[in-house]
């Protein structure tokens, strides 16, 4: 009625189940304590003291405060997190945003304005699937790094 679009514009080719694109907002001014599970992107523009475990984008906004880990797919930090961030793609510490505690991602990106205190652990998506151990290819990592440096010298 609003946007013009139908109901069957919302559901997939057939109208079997609805199309998985949507997402939860914690406002700003709001305040909320407890866990939050959720399979769509969720932002937080409010304070959150609680963690939170998304199988999808998890956005926190400027203003956005929170006290707890975070678990997702990817994420963008515009605001403030205590806690630890873990995160199965990309990792993105915006300028202005103040993290405090550990980081587990296989890409990061921080902008020069942001601010990072902790420890981060970087391992390649490729490598967390993988089936052969991670232990045959460290070998094969330092003998490249070995020749290099002998091609140097």
């Amino acid at each position: 009625m609003f946007n013009g679009k139908t109901k069957s514009d919302s559901f997939e080719v057939g109208g079997a189940a609805p199309v998985s694109a949507s997402a939860s907002l914690i406002g700003a001014g709001t305040t909320m304590k407890g866990d939050i599970t959720s399979n769509g992107d969720l932002r937080i523009d409010g304070t959150l003291v609680g963690n939170i475990h998304c199988s999808a984008k998890v956005v926190i906004g400027a203003n956005g405060n929170v006290q707890g880990d975070i678990n997702g797919q990817t994420a963008d930090i515009m605001g403030k997190v205590t806690g630890t961030i873990k995160v199965k793609d990309l990792l993105q510490l915006k300028g202005g945003s103040f993290m405090n505690g550990n980081i587990q991602a296989s890409k990061l990106q921080i902008e020069p304005t942001a601010n990072f205190n902790g420890e981060c652990h970087m391992t390649p998506a490729a490598a967390a699937t993988s089936s052969a151990p991670a232990s045959k290819s460290t070998p094969e990592i330092k003998k490249e790094f070995k020749n290099a440096d002998t091609a140097i010298a």
